[in-house]
Parts: C-alpha cells; structure tokens; sequence
C-alpha cells in the first residue's frame, strides 16, 4: 500500500500541490487524471522518491520513503516499475539489452537466467521476436511495450505508468490498455496511471482521482464519474470525451 499524506510542493513561485493526501491499496489500478500542468507527473515522481514533498510524507508499505538514507531509498525503489512517456529507451542498445538492463545492475542472475527473463518479459508485452532491434527500428508504440518489458523485469510490486497512451493511435492505445489490464491481473500489481485519456480510464482503472488547482479535487471509482454532479469534474471529462472524438484525435503514431 501506499499513503500519501498531506504532501505539498512548490517549484520557485510555482505551488504545484497543496495538502494532497491520497491511499492507493494494494492491487487495485488507479489512474490520475487532471489537466496539463495540473501536478500528476509530479504526483507520480513522489511515489517513487524521484521528489520529496515540501511537507508531508509518503509511505511506502508503511515506509517512510522521504525520510531514509539514499541506500535504503534505492532498495524500496526496486518494488517499483515505472514506464515513463516516452519510453526512455536507450538508443544505443538493442530492445533484448534494454529489458536486461535492470537485471543486471540490480538482480544477482545468471546470463543464462537473464535471457530466459528478458524473453519472458517481450512475450508478455507481445513482442517477443524484437529482441536485436534497437528502438529506432520499432513504432512508436513497440518502443512503448519494450519500456513496459523493462519496467517488470524485476518483479515489481508497483507499476507507474505515465501518459502510456500519449501519442498514440486509438487502436495502439487499446493494446497498450489491454496490457495494463492484463499485466494487473496476472502479474498482481498495483498500478498507478497517469492519464488525461479518459477512454483509458474508463477502460482499466478501478479509482480515479482528480487533481485541480493544486489540491486534489475528487477520489473515488471510476463507475461514478458519470454519476457524481461535480461541474470541474465534468467540464474535465466532456472536454477529453469531444478531443478524443475530434478528427485531431487519429493524427498519432501507428503501432
């Protein structure tokens, strides 16, 4: 489980959070959704120790993660998959020595144990034939299911995923959905989505919660969104539901 509490954080003049408290239970998928710039990105980087807070804590299975040594810090960090906007592939390995990448540096395996991890992992996201290709030789949403292949190559407990389906066509977003949903599943994850797409949402979380204007607006299950009479709320779900029908919408990046 993982609590947030109470946390608030400026940038110079900039409050992006204020008193944002917030429990994600074990198992469950919740997305965080808002507008740009509304503090979800910076949300997720506290969950994970990539921020501390201003004021406030976030504990991590009961662990206070803003106030342990860096050593222990990197050791909690191992619970957590994160598959970050664009992937944040390296460009200068092969999609097999991407997906390698952690466990070497962080897991004591064999090559042999290695390779059968990494190929179990490509075949979860479905790609289990691009292991020599580098990122440049893949979509725009295969270099996204590499990323994903990585971020659960060290058996996390958590799963971030931030604006997973940026970027991206309908149905290349759907995949990627699909996976999440299965990943959750079989995997028994905890996954933390950072969206504005709320077809997405309504597709794979379980909770919601809404941040606005620095604080966080509404929490609760997805099937209420649509029946709660919140006007910030709704204003932020009919104008996400018209862009995603707009022509504007399918100009993205084919899978």
């Amino acid at each position: 489980m993982i609590e947030v509490r109470n946390i608030s954080k400026r940038f110079g003049a900039l409050q992006v959070l204020e008193d944002v408290s917030l429990t994600i239970e074990d198992g469950e998928t919740i997305a965080i959704i808002g507008r740009s710039g509304s503090g979800k990105s910076v949300l997720m980087k506290h969950l994970v120790g990539l921020l501390d807070p201003d004021t406030g804590a976030v504990l991590v299975d009961g662990e206070d993660i803003c106030s342990i040594p860096y050593d222990r810090l990197r050791v909690v960090r191992q619970r957590f998959g994160v598959l970050f906007q664009g992937g944040a592939l390296f460009d200068s390995m092969t999609s097999f020595e991407n997906v390698a990448f952690p466990l070497r540096f962080f897991a004591d395996m064999s090559e042999r144990a290695i390779e059968q991890r990494v190929q179990e992992c490509l075949d979860l996201v479905r790609l289990g034939d691009v292991g020599p290709k580098k990122p440049s030789e893949l979509s725009g949403g295969m270099r996204k299911r590499v990323a994903l292949a990585r971020a659960i190559a060290l058996e996390p407990h958590y799963i971030l995923y931030d604006e997973p389906t940026s970027g991206l066509d309908p149905e290349t977003s759907n995949t990627i959905d699909e996976l999440i949903s299965q990943l959750a599943e079989e995997l028994q994850v905890t996954s933390v989505v950072v969206t504005h797409d709320m077809h997405s949402v309504f597709s794979i979380a379980d909770r919601a919660a809404f941040l606005h204007d620095k604080h966080l607006h509404w929490v609760g299950k997805v099937a209420e969104i649509h029946n709660r009479p919140d006007p910030v709320l709704d204003a932020f779900v009919r104008a996400n539901e018209y862009h995603v029908g707009s022509p504007a919408s399918s100009t993205a990046d084919p899978s």
